[in-house]
């Protein structure tokens, strides 16, 4: 026989079960790592869980769930925010060169470029079009309204377009147009 504790913990172990990757791919985008993506997730999890008792049956648990992760991270940020400060600058600088040169191991090179958005830009993308939220959970998870959400998809996929617009100017060959080719192709449009 199960207990009351058991039966209101299954349902929300299915769907977190079920939205365990999208909010991986959430925290890696907010994380830039791995790893610390990996810790993050598991410490929402277990978050998560010890509050089943909070979650209303009925509401939207992806959005639950993602507002879980976000507030874990903004504490993980602030904390690790105070704790840079008191490195000193030689500390930091090689902390830096080594996840710059762990990143370009791992990551492809759309990773790479996303990665180079800011992390607003990263977070609403990956929550609109990563993890597949309509714009009305992401604006519970973020706290905000639609229009505003809406708008931020916006300057974010401008953001993303530019830079990807930029790689391609960097590592394309510039176009060789023969002379005839070119006088053929304005005469072709002349006409």
């Amino acid at each position: 026989m199960q207990s009351a504790h058991q039966v209101k913990m299954a349902p929300i172990e299915d769907e977190l079960l079920a939205c365990l990757p999208d909010l991986r791919a959430y925290a890696r985008s907010l994380t830039r790592n791995r790893h610390d993506a990996d810790d993050l997730v598991q410490d929402a999890v277990v978050r998560m869980l010890n509050s089943a008792d909070r979650f209303q049956p009925g509401t939207n648990f992806k959005a639950w769930a993602f507002t879980i992760l976000r507030n874990r991270f903004l504490n993980e940020f602030v904390a690790k925010r105070r704790l840079t400060r008191e490195m000193d600058e030689g500390e930091m600088e090689r902390i830096a060169v080594s996840a710059r040169q762990d990143e370009g191991l791992e990551l492809s090179d759309f990773q790479r470029i996303f990665h180079r958005l800011p992390e607003d830009h990263r977070s609403i993308l990956t929550l609109v079009a990563g993890s597949g939220l309509p714009y009305e959970d992401v604006a519970k998870v973020l706290g905000c309204a639609v229009g505003t959400v809406k708008s931020r998809v916006h300057r974010a996929r401008s953001a993303l377009h530019a830079l990807l617009e930029e790689e391609n100017a960097t590592h394309l060959p510039p176009p060789r147009f023969h002379r005839s080719q070119s006088l053929e192709g304005r005469r072709r449009l002349a006409s």
